[in-house]
């Protein structure tokens, strides 16, 4: 069965998506040792699960905007290795669940996966 992760692609104000688009992962904007909680997370994710990049929509905002959408190939050395199936999405807000830090998951509300997760 595979898990369903939401995480983020700005770091530091530097909007990193593109590149991780282009080269097939994508990592978080802190090392292990500042963020040892979110490391935990990131290396619990597993081949198979659907990973989806979101940005916020704005401050006060109670949705999310889903960018991109893919599947987990491998998860090495800090990086989540990634298929992506769907690249700058447009238009696909959806309720932010508070989703607003670098990586959240497993996500198991059916029916926000459903509508986040949808091709």
């Amino acid at each position: 069965m595979s898990n369903y992760w939401a995480v983020g692609a700005n770091h530091d104000g530097d909007n990193l998506a593109q590149d991780f688009y282009l080269r097939g992962y994508w990592e978080m904007g802190y090392s292990d040792k500042q963020q040892p909680v979110f490391a935990k997370r990131r290396d619990s994710i597993k081949k198979g699960d659907r990973i989806a990049v979101k940005t916020r929509d704005g401050r006060g905002a109670r949705t999310i905007s889903i960018k991109a959408i893919g599947i987990v190939k491998d998860v090495a050395d800090g990086k989540v290795y990634i298929d992506w199936k769907l690249t700058d999405i447009v238009n696909r807000h959806v309720p932010c669940k508070g989703f607003f830090k670098t990586i959240h998951g497993p996500i198991t509300d059916v029916a926000w996966i459903n509508e986040a997760f949808c091709l």
